[in-house]
């Protein structure tokens, strides 16, 4: 049960609605009614919220809520890894993934009496290695997706004040000028089967490694067998530069048509490693939970029994 909560709220995130900092004092107040002591910690900048959750950890509290998009979820999560603090989810941000794989998509206070009765669980989460865009060695938790190649693209072209005002339309119009004017570098993907699997190697231009079941909206079943609790990666491998196919695929998983073939795989992996190729070709970003963070070479690979998570009695992620 909860007894001190941190609610870390984000105000930057998400689209401008008056009725934001009425609708976070209105979960609070159910979290007070509960018996919970509550503090809200406001983020005013980038790095903000984890900050916030090393001062919430040290000060004892034994559950962080993160009032944001996955960004700010993101930010939390690293400080929360190998921890018993638990994390749960309060959804304001433009992309909600993570809340709509739980089922948290109710107004705040109904996710706030929803998280009340939920079960802390154990999770694995995913750990990405990569160089920042200085070239230094570098390291981060995801717990949503982490991706290499056109979707980090499209993270870095981002701009905060744009995606606030225009909201989800924003990643739409990005993502068209990407698909029709970006050439789509092929990099080396080596894969280690899950549970000591064969040992794969492929060229591909855009790689996915998902840990949820479903993003929300339209893309609620992207890769099959994907979930928060799982101890393997799911890797989604595009092995092909063709716009055609790309956008076939796009418009096959918006109608949940999608099947997978030579072009696009999917893989059940243990780890994998991403490399330029040839070295020293095209910079291609890496990018987790949304966030663009630098570039290849990367690694990624699953942390095991890693997180406390509240998960809903009745969400299936």
């Amino acid at each position: 049960m909860m007894q001190r909560v941190a609610l870390i709220d984000n105000p930057a995130s998400g689209p401008f609605s008056s009725r934001r900092a009425a609708a976070l004092k209105d979960a609070a107040s159910v979290l007070r009614a509960a018996g919970a002591t509550v503090e809200v910690f406001e983020t005013t900048g980038m790095g903000g919220a984890t900050s916030y959750a090393h001062q919430a950890v040290q000060a004892g509290f034994d559950t962080i809520l993160a009032c944001g998009g996955d960004g700010t979820v993101h930010e939390i999560l690293q400080v929360l890894v190998g921890t018993t603090v638990a994390l749960g989810v309060i959804p304001f941000g433009t992309a909600n993934a993570l809340a709509a794989d739980l089922g948290l998509t109710a107004k705040p206070a109904e996710i706030a009496r929803v998280l009340l009765e939920a079960v802390p669980t154990r999770i694995p989460v995913g750990k990405i290695h990569y160089r920042d865009l200085a070239g230094n060695p570098s390291s981060r938790h995801f717990i949503v997706a982490a991706g290499v190649g056109a979707d980090a693209l499209l993270m870095s072209r981002m701009d905060a004040r744009l995606k606030r005002r225009f909201g989800y339309a924003l990643y739409l119009i990005e993502a068209f000028r990407i698909w029709a004017t970006h050439n789509f570098p092929l990099f080396q993907v080596t894969s280690v089967g899950h549970g000591g699997g064969p040992v794969r190697q492929l060229d591909a231009s855009q790689l996915l490694a998902v840990r949820v079941r479903s993003f929300g909206g339209a893309l609620r079943e992207l890769a099959p067998g994907a979930a928060v609790g799982n101890g393997s990666l799911c890797l989604l491998a595009f092995c092909t530069r063709s716009r055609i196919k790309m956008l076939r695929f796009l418009l096959a998983v918006l109608f949940r048509r999608h099947t997978f073939n030579g072009a696009i795989e999917v893989l059940d992996a243990d780890s994998v490693e991403c490399e330029l190729k040839p070295p020293g070709a095209t910079l291609v970003f890496v990018e987790a939970d949304g966030e663009v963070l630098g570039q290849l070479p990367a690694r990624i690979e699953v942390v095991r029994d890693a997180l406390t998570l509240l998960i809903p009695r009745n969400a299936q992620p």
